[in-house]
């Protein structure tokens, strides 16, 4: 079953959750302080939204190793750098308040995620599956994040 696996990817999605939160910790009045555009959700709608996101993709990379069991995996290669560029929009974005960094980060993530959405298809097309909802909102954060730039510049 491979449960000490699973056990690794809960956490691995855990710690980029802890850090990115600790990096945004007051994120929700920054958030509220920048001009937004007017379809953009309130802040208490981004912490249930990523818990799922984040069990999702937890699952997701475990039925992966269980396929394929290897570090040196492509598909879990990529998915370990879409997971640090997910950590590092929160510092970026909030904590730095570079927004054009930030911008630019979760451009190349749109672009990791859907790379590893194909690769983890090749393994199990469950896990694919499992991440399409991740794609799903942070292109919806790309746009976003596009807004907020271009509304507070």
């Amino acid at each position: 079953m491979h449960l000490p696996a699973l056990l690794v990817s809960l956490l691995a999605v855990g710690v980029v959750a802890t850090l990115g939160g600790l990096a945004s910790a007051s994120a929700a009045e920054e958030y509220q302080r920048l001009d937004q555009p007017s379809w953009a959700p309130p802040s208490w709608v981004f912490g249930p939204v990523w818990t799922a996101l984040y069990v999702l993709m937890a699952v997701a990379a475990w039925l992966v190793w269980r396929a394929q069991p290897s570090w040196r995996n492509p598909a879990i290669v990529l998915y370990g750098v879409q997971l640090l560029l997910n950590l590092a929009w929160s510092p970026l974005f909030f904590g730095l308040e570079w927004r054009g960094l930030a911008l630019v980060d979760i451009i190349v993530l749109d672009l990791a995620v859907a790379a590893t959405i194909v690769l983890f298809w090749r393994a199990n097309r469950l896990a694919a599956t499992l991440l399409i909802p991740y794609l799903a909102w942070i292109l919806f954060a790309t746009a976003l994040n596009y807004s907020v730039w271009m509304l507070n510049n």
